[in-house]
């Protein structure tokens, strides 16, 4: 098999013209060429009246060997690299390991990963989850939308699939991935229901409604091969043996007083289980604080940005509804960027604990919303902004979500403003042609009362720059809403490179979001994949027995 590269074709090429191209690029005569599939589709749109697609394709032809020689010279010419995915051990070897089941914490990306690679190795894990199955908690999230009626366990936050679950549902990421995981990752998804076209697309996305269905088919597929489910099961403690060390896991605890034995746990929280945070902290497990990023969802209308983005090509159904990555360096040294874009989609209200207000975005697979929507945030550091202990992000965090709620009305309605009203230093007071998407609803007011000066300074200087990236970003009635701080997590739950154990308490699996491993989807389920790995390798090595 063949790996072409590079191949350029108009927007608008018929689908003839593919097979063409791949006759003209090898030179070869359409009897010589067996088969292909497309690895790969991007698009480049720096020429908007002429924007081409890229393929990345895998061409099956005769005599392939020589038509490698004949191209020795073309870059973009070579053998297909092997993507499929190899275990580490067989179930054979783990069940003579003799050790107790793994216990996987969280059914966010990364848990649901670890659990079902765990599970396709015959380990059948134990997975705990705080919150509830999925389609349960999405009654709760979209009651707390409605209704204003906060559960602090069954929210965008908590619960079956993680806080992915009402996002965007992005499937893209720039980690290394030298082994090809992301296509294990990308390759369940479709087995689950996903649409075959994010396993090629540049910038795949599934959506909300969908990643419900795909979560459900994933989990039954776990509970088929041993694996087993605890809902509403937090784990309020572990039971640790004092090593040389540190520390050896020997059991958790959950909240009803139940103790599960293991030696393994993927501890795979997400990045807003505080209250876990605070419990490894006082049970001794390392832990330190990391940078993240603070600031407000800004909602355009998505036609401004297709327009901006695609010129004559806009709303194009390859194209889809464009987005956009935009960053500014400020003259107060502080990075101002966009994150976790969401076109054709809405704000969501995203707390998770009582009498605070946090925003994220979300989109449907469609993203035919008339908004879109993203994070704009200023980067902070523990060393600078929230020195002195591990858990002192947490901390800025609820102080300043606390800010927004009562800033708000104290109703979970969140702040808002227009963007030109920020800029200028004054309050709001009535909406323009931008309608707000969040629910439960906004209320206009000066957002500058709850972020830090040099936020405040920092955003007022980025609003007017990004106008030259995306002519009209700077809209005077663009609305901000606030407050965004769940960027990613404010710990990181630090682990050893070779073994990927905490670095001080065995058998103890930090991963994914929460652990500070990740950033998204695609790249949590990456981590719970090289973790499980790192649990099989764990077990078949053995685990000293209790003293």
């Amino acid at each position: 098999m063949l790996r072409i590269n590079e191949l350029k074709l108009p927007l608008n090429h018929v689908e003839a013209d593919l097979p063409a191209a791949i006759l003209s690029r090898l030179g070869i005569s359409a009897d010589d060429l067996l088969g292909f599939t497309v690895y790969k589709r991007s698009y480049d749109a720096r020429k908007k009246t002429a924007i081409v697609l890229i393929y990345s394709l895998d061409v099956e032809v005769r005599d392939e060997a020589t038509v490698l020689q004949r191209l020795h010279h073309d870059n973009h010419l070579m053998t297909a690299p092997d993507t499929s995915y190899q275990f580490v051990a067989t179930a054979a070897q783990l069940a003579a390991a003799g050790q107790p089941r793994p216990v996987v914490i969280g059914t966010g990306p990364c848990g649901l990963f670890a659990a079902l690679l765990l599970a396709q190795m015959g380990l059948r894990p134990i997975i705990l989850e705080r919150g509830k199955q999925v389609r349960e908690r999405t009654v709760d999230t979209f009651g707390f939308w409605r209704k204003r009626a906060l559960n602090p366990e069954s929210n965008v936050q908590f619960g079956e699939g993680g806080a992915g679950t009402f996002s965007d549902g992005k499937l893209y990421s720039q980690i290394k991935d030298p082994k090809h995981y992301g296509r294990k990752v990308l390759t369940e998804f479709v087995k689950a229901g996903a649409p075959e076209e994010i396993s090629y697309v540049s910038k795949p996305h599934i959506g909300t409604f969908r990643l419900v269905k795909m979560v459900e088919e994933m989990r039954a597929n776990i509970e088929q091969m041993g694996g087993e489910y605890h809902f509403e099961s937090k784990v309020v403690d572990l039971d640790l043996e004092a090593t040389p060390e540190g520390g050896q896991v020997r059991a958790v605890v959950l909240d009803n007083g139940q103790r599960i034995v293991t030696n393994h746990v993927v501890l795979a929280v997400g990045h807003s289980a505080r209250d876990t945070f605070e419990m490894l902290h006082q049970r001794g497990v390392y832990i330190e604080a990391k940078p993240f990023s603070i600031g407000f969802r800004v909602e355009h209308p998505q036609s401004l940005i297709d327009n901006c983005r695609f010129g004559p090509n806009a709303g194009h159904p390859i194209l889809g509804a464009a987005d956009y990555k935009l960053v500014h360096h400020a003259s107060n040294g502080r990075a101002v960027y966009s994150f976790c874009m969401c076109p054709g989609g809405t704000v969501v209200a995203a707390a998770s604990e009582p009498g605070r207000v946090v925003t994220n975005g979300m989109s449907q697979y469609s993203r035919n919303e008339r908004n879109a929507n993203s994070a704009i945030v200023v980067s902070i550091s523990p060393e600078v902004d929230y020195p002195g202990h591990p858990l002192a992000g947490i901390a800025l965090q609820r102080e300043l979500e606390e800010k927004a709620f009562a800033l708000g009305g104290s109703t979970y309605n969140a702040p808002g403003q227009l963007m030109g009203d920020f800029v200028a230093g004054r309050a709001s007071t009535e909406f323009g042609s931008v309608i707000p998407s969040y629910k439960p609803g906004v209320h206009l007011t000066d957002l500058a009362e709850i972020l830090p000066e040099y936020a405040v300074s920092a955003l007022r200087e980025a609003f007017p720059a990004f106008d030259k990236q995306i002519k009209g970003y700077f809209k005077h009635d663009a609305v901000l809403t606030g407050l965004e701080t769940r960027t990613s997590s404010p710990i990181r739950i630090k682990r050893r490179d070779d073994t990927l154990q905490s670095l001080n308490t065995r058998g103890l699996f930090p991963a994914g979001e929460g652990a500070g491993y990740a950033g998204g989807i695609l790249s949590a389920g990456v981590d719970g994949i090289k973790v499980a790995e790192a649990v099989a390798q764990a077990m078949l090595a053995g685990t000293p027995p209790a003293r």
